[in-house]
């Protein structure tokens, strides 16, 4: 693999999580999980969001 091809790699990754945790969350029955589980769901989705737009040259990470 690339390394060109790594940081799509781990958004997609990071989006396949996030999709994870939110079906998790839609399952849960406590309240307070399905909660946390989704709130960690959107973060890393945001993640993902902000790795993809790296990646594609869209925004470089503040220094």
């Amino acid at each position: 693999m690339s390394g060109s091809d790594e940081p799509a790699d781990l958004a997609r990754q990071m989006r396949e999580k996030a999709q994870q945790l939110a079906e998790a969350a839609e399952r849960a029955t406590d309240p307070e999980e399905r909660q946390r589980l989704a709130k960690k769901s959107r973060t890393i989705r945001d993640r993902s969001e902000q790795q993809s737009a790296m990646a594609a040259g869209d925004i470089y990470p503040e220094k």
